[in-house]
Formats: C-alpha cells, sequence, structure tokens
C-alpha cells in the first residue's frame, strides 16, 4: 500500500501539471472548470489512503501522450508486481491502441503488455507479442529472453534451442548449459516414443554444447544398462562423477546395479573409499556398508558404520546401523531402539533432500530446473553438517 501511494504522487502531480499546461494553451475557463473538480477529487482520494479510487481518476486526467506515455508505463509495471495483473493489461492495452504513439514508446508497451500476459500465465499472447518486437527489432534481448521462459513453461525443446542460439548473439554469457538441458529434454521425449537412436544422437550433442553437463553422461548411461553394456555404463557414470563429484550419490544405485550384474562389487567399494572423508555425502558411506554386507557380512558392515558414524555422525547413518544392530539377538534394548528408529525416520522425511544454489529453494526429489528461479542444474543434494 505505501508503495502505491508513494507511487501515485507523481502520477497526481503529472496529472496536475498536464491539465494546468492545457488551461493555459487554451485559456478557457470552462475546461478548468470541468476537470479541476476531478483533480482535488482524485487528490482526496490519494489523503485518505483510497488508491484505487485515486487511479481511476488520474488515468482518467492523463490522456496519453508523448509526455504522459512513462506515467502509464510506470504504473501499468506497479500493478503487475503487486499482482493486479487485469488492471495492468488495460493500462498497456490502452497505451497500445493510441495512433500517436511513437513506435519506440509502442516497442515499450508491448514488452510490457507481454509481460503481463506472462504473468496471467497467457503464453500464446505473450508469445506472439514478443515475435512482434523481435520482427520490430526493437528490444529484442528482451523479448528473446521472455520468449526463451514462455517455450520453457510450453516445453517447446526445439523453440528453446533456437531461441538461446539468437540470444547468445547479444549476451556475453554462453547458453551451453541451458541448450545441453534442452537436448535432453529433446531425449527423453524421443525415448518416451522408443526412439532410441535419435534420443542417443541428442544426447552426444547435449554433451558437446556443455562438457561439463553430467546430466547427457548419466542417460547415455541408462541406455548402455538397456542394452546390457554395464562396461560401458560404468564408464560413463565415472566421468559424470569426474566432471562433478557432488553428483555421485545421485548415480550410486546405477553404479550398484552395474557392478552386481558383471559380479565385480569389491571394486565398486575400492572406488567409493575413494571419496570417503571429502564431505562427501553420507549415502556414500551407506552404499560401501550395503557392499560390505553383501560381500563380507552384517558384523564386518556394523564395524564399518560405527567408525564412520564416529568420524561423520549423522541421522542416516545413525537409522542404518540402528537397523543392523536391531537383527542382533544380543541387543537387550530392542524396543527402545526400535521406537528410536521410528522418530529418526519421521525426521528424515520432514527434511527436504535438495536445494537450488541459487535461489535456496528446497525439494524432496532432483529437479534439473529448479522451479523457483528457473535455474538448469543448481540443485543439489543437501550435505549435512547440520546433523553432525
Amino acid at each position: 500500500m505505501l508503495e502505491l501511494l508513494w507511487m501515485l504522487l507523481p502520477v497526481a502531480a503529472a496529472a496536475g501539471w498536464w491539465m494546468a499546461k492545457r488551461s493555459a494553451a487554451r485559456g478557457c475557463e470552462e475546461t478548468d472548470r470541468l476537470t479541476t473538480p476531478a483533480y482535488f477529487r482524485g487528490l482526496n482520494y490519494l489523503l485518505n489512503e483510497e488508491p484505487d479510487k485515486a487511479i481511476d481518476v488520474f488515468v482518467q486526467l492523463l490522456e496519453v501522450d508523448s509526455e504522459t506515455v512513462e506515467t502509464h508505463l510506470a504504473l501499468g509495471s506497479l500493478f503487475r508486481r503487486r499482482g493486479e495483473v487485469e488492471r495492468a493489461i488495460r493500462i498497456h492495452q490502452n497505451l497500445i491502441a493510441r495512433p500517436a504513439l511513437g513506435q519506440e514508446q509502442r516497442a515499450q508497451a508491448l514488452l510490457e503488455l507481454g509481460m503481463d500476459y506472462m504473468r496471467a500465465g497467457l503464453y500464446d499472447r505473450a508469445e506472439n507479442l514478443f515475435l512482434e518486437l523481435k520482427e520490430m527489432k526493437l528490444h529484442v534481448r528482451k523479448a528473446l529472453e521472455n520468449l526463451l521462459v514462455v517455450y520453457q513453461q510450453e516445453k517447446d525443446w526445439q523453440s528453446c534451442l533456437k531461441t538461446a542460439e539468437q540470444l547468445e548473439s547479444l549476451v556475453n554469457d554462453p547458453l551451453s548449459l541451458e541448450r545441453s538441458h534442452f537436448y535432453c529434454e529433446l531425449a527423453e521425449e524421443a525415448l518416451r516414443k522408443g526412439q532410441k537412436d535419435t534420443a542417443g544422437k541428442l544426447l552426444k550433442k547435449a554433451g558437446s554444447v556443455d562438457a561439463h553437463s553430467v546430466r547427457p553422461l548419466h542417460m547415455q548411461a541408462h541406455l548402455a544398462m538397456e542394452e546390457e553394456d554395464c562396461k560401458t555404463a560404468i564408464r560413463l557414470l565415472r566421468r559424470a562423477v569426474e566432471k562433478d563429484p557432488y553428483y555421485l550419490p545421485e548415480v550410486l544405485g546405477d553404479f550398484m546395479e552395474c557392478y552386481r550384474r558383471v559380479s565385480d562389487l569389491p571394486a565398486l567399494k575400492d572406488y567409493l573409499m575413494e571419496f570417503l572423508g571429502n564431505g562427501m555425502d553420507v549415502a556414500v558411506a551407506l552404499a560401501i556398508s550395503d557392499i560390505i554386507t553383501e560381500t563380507e557380512g552384517e558384523e564386518s558392515a556394523r564395524n564399518f558404520l560405527s567408525t564412520q558414524m564416529h568420524l561423520h555422525p549423522t541421522l542416516k547413518g545413525l537409522l542404518r546401523l540402528i537397523e543392523l544392530n536391531a537383527s542382533l539377538p544380543e541387543i537387550q534394548a530392542e524396543q527402545m531402539l526400535v521406537s528410536m528408529k521410528i522418530h529418526v525416520e519421521r525426521l528424515l522425511a520432514e527434511r527436504p533432500a535438495y536445494q537450488c544454489r541459487k535461489c535456496g529453494f528446497a525439494a524432496n526429489t532432483l529437479h534439473w530446473q529448479c522451479p523457483s528461479c528457473r535455474s538448469w542444474g543448481s540443485i543439489r543434494r543437501k550435505s549435512e553438517p547440520e546433523e553432525k
């Protein structure tokens, strides 16, 4: 409310100045008599903290011309920020309908109206306006940036790729990460249609446009696993971890499956042991304990996990240790441990496991694109220092 009141002060001043100028130019007492009461009525609404009524009065008084366009644009932008999208749309549509509007002013109004439509979820209308700006060669960068948002909302990944390539020539930062994810999205669409060859080609393109992306490698590993080529899958998974060691927890399940198929779990254990003590997620220690359980027995797994929990205690590790200990008949406080296990499970269920590095958005599952800030590849599994 306070922001709106401060915004209306220059609007009121502009309206008063405009009326004074028009009256002086015309020298007409009748005009002054008709408009002055409306102006003071608007001021009265403003002073009585009735901004909605004041807005209607001042907007009616402010005829659109070269000297008042900026005021209308600012007012419409303010409405959009406050969530009053319908009112913002009306103001910007009114501007565009004025034939006396200059080309630059019309382009600015089109841009604002397109952003209004985006805020309202009317993506097809927003797309048409941004494409018009692109053809006019005015506000091209802003138009392309907004088109990229629209196409991502519509999951039109081909248009995303085309728009990203056009936008790259206008910005200093390359959009290789975004383009890589767009290719991956197209590959997932191809896989859903059973087009594995097409998906494989798209994933190669995804890897070529961004050498640091781990998603194409992980998806290629899945394709190799489907073809029973576990050696290739292991090689691809290791390459993904080399590029981003913090991605290791996401591929542990695939690692386990591949090494089981080739009957070489001890080799996976040796590989994972290299990551202990480097601040890695507790999932690595739990995966090692699973391997030890399968290859050496529960007692060895319990001893290993007890050592790890002494060095780096976490709730997940504690829960697994309870499960291992509860299976032993000599445990006398079994009922207490079972009760403790229930409470620990509840605590873990309430904690989001993932967080966006850019905006802090928390989630329970991995999103390739952050739902909050729309950044690609920014969500990672949270570390657990707060549990230590």
